[in-house]
C-alpha cells in the first residue's frame, strides 16, 4: 500500500503539469476569443476543454485524497440545472457524435428549470450525472430518447432526472443496481458507477431512486437539499475594489510547458514576466533584478522550489513567494507566502499576486 501510495503521488504530479498546460492553453484561448469576437461554437469548445481540465484536476486530487485517506472537499452553493446542462456538454461525443457515425439516433429532450440552489461539490456531483448520462447511452444501443428533467417538489427538495427509452431493468437488478461491483456489462463494466453515485449523493445529503421495468426505460431521480437565498443586504454599497498593480514577475519551472503557459496568461493581466529554468538560474537573476514576486515550481532537480524559497528569503526577506505544486500535502511556511496547486487558473495567479504585492 505504500508502494501504491508513492506512486499515486508521483502520477499526479506528472497528471497536474500536463493539466496545468492544458488549462492555461484553454483560457488564453478564451481571451482570444473573447477579444476578436470568432464564433460561440470555438467559444464553447474552449470552455468544455477548460471544464475537461478542471475535473481532470478534481479527479487527481481525489486519488490524492484516497492515499493519504483524508475528507472530502468543500461544498459550494451550486445551480443543478447549469451543472446538468454542462454535463450535456461534456458528453456530447458520446449521447450525439458516436451514435450519428454508427447510424443510431438518441434523441435530447431538455426540461431543465430555475430551482433554488444546492450545496454541493461539483466535480463529484458532475461526476454522478456523467455516469447516469453514459448508463442512459449504453441501455439504447438501438437508439431511443434521453431526457433531463429539473424541478423543485416542496418538502423534498431540488428534483433531477435522467430517463432513457432502453430496454429497462428486471426486478431482480433494479434491486441490485446500486451495490458496488454489480454490473450487466460483464467485463466492460467495473460495476462501481452508480454505486459510488449512490455515494456521493448521500453524502451531499440526499438520495437517489431508480424506476425501471423490462420493455419501459429507466428513470433515475435524485433529490437534493434546497439551499435558502439571502436577501439582498440593504446597507451602504461596497466599494469599488482597488485598480490591479502590474508586477514583475519571476516565474521558475524546470517545464518548459508549464513555465510558458504560466508567462502569458500573466502577460495577459499586463505584468512583466522573466521566466528562469532552474533555482540556480532564479539566484541569478535576483541578484541584481528588482523582481515583485515570484511563483516557483516545487519540483525541481538539484534545488527544489523551498530549497529556492529559503535562499531568496535570506536575500530578500519581504519578497512574495509562491510555491506552485501537484503535491496537495505541501503548506505555505517561513520560507513561502503561499502555496497554489496545479493547475492554476489565471484569476487564481491574479489573486495572489494583488493579495501578496
Amino acid at each position: 500500500m505504500e508502494a501504491l501510495g508513492r506512486m499515486t503521488m508521483g502520477v499526479a504530479h506528472d497528471l497536474n503539469n500536463l493539466l496545468s498546460a492544458l488549462l492555461g492553453h484553454a483560457e488564453l484561448l478564451q481571451k482570444r476569443v473573447e477579444q476578436r469576437g470568432d464564433a460561440d461554437a470555438l467559444s464553447e469548445s474552449v470552455q468544455t476543454i477548460e471544464q475537461v481540465a478542471v475535473d481532470g484536476a478534481a479527479l487527481v486530487e481525489k486519488i490524492q485524497r484516497y492515499s493519504r485517506r483524508e475528507g472530502q472537499s468543500e461544498f459550494e452553493t451550486l445551480d443543478l440545472s447549469a451543472l446538468i446542462e454542462g454535463c450535456l456538454t461534456l458528453t456530447r461525443p458520446y449521447w450525439y457524435n458516436e451514435p450519428r457515425r454508427q447510424g443510431i439516433a438518441i434523441e435530447l429532450e431538455r426540461d431543465l428549470h430555475v430551482t433554488p440552489p444546492v450545496r454541493g461539490v461539483a466535480t463529484e456531483l458532475r461526476e454522478v450525472f456523467v455516469n447516469l448520462i453514459l448508463n442512459a447511452v449504453q441501455a439504447m444501443p438501438e437508439g431511443g430518447r434521453l431526457t433531463l428533467r429539473t424541478g423543485y417538489d416542496e418538502g423534498r427538495g431540488v428534483r433531477a432526472e435522467v430517463e432513457d427509452t432502453g430496454a429497462g431493468m428486471s426486478a431482480d437488478v433494479r434491486e441490485h443496481v446500486f451495490e458496488p461491483f454489480f454490473t450487466t456489462k460483464g467485463e466492460h463494466g467495473s460495476g462501481m458507477g452508480l454505486s459510488v453515485s449512490y455515494g456521493i449523493v448521500q453524502e451531499h445529503g440526499g438520495h437517489i431512486q431508480v424506476d425501471s421495468a423490462l420493455g419501459r426505460g429507466t428513470r433515475f431521480t435524485l433529490f437534493f437539499p434546497a439551499v435558502e437565498e439571502e436577501p439582498a443586504g440593504n446597507g451602504a454599497p461596497e466599494e469599488s475594489a482597488p485598480p490591479s498593480r502590474r508586477a514583475r514577475v519571476l516565474i521558475v519551472d524546470d517545464e518548459k510547458r508549464v513555465r510558458s503557459v504560466l508567462g502569458k496568461l500573466l502577460g495577459l493581466k499586463g505584468h512583466t514576466v522573466e521566466q528562469a529554468t532552474s533555482g540556480a538560474e532564479a539566484l541569478a537573476l535576483t541578484e541584481n533584478s528588482g523582481f515583485d514576486i515570484v511563483f516557483t515550481d516545487y519540483g525541481m532537480p538539484a534545488m527544489n522550489g523551498r530549497q529556492l524559497a529559503r535562499a531568496l528569503r535570506r536575500r530578500t526577506p519581504h519578497l512574495p513567494i509562491v510555491l506552485l505544486t501537484g503535491d496537495a500535502d505541501l503548506e505555505a511556511g517561513a520560507d513561502v507566502d503561499r502555496v497554489m496547486s496545479k493547475p492554476f487558473t489565471l484569476d487564481g495567479l491574479e489573486k495572489a499576486i494583488q493579495e501578496l504585492l
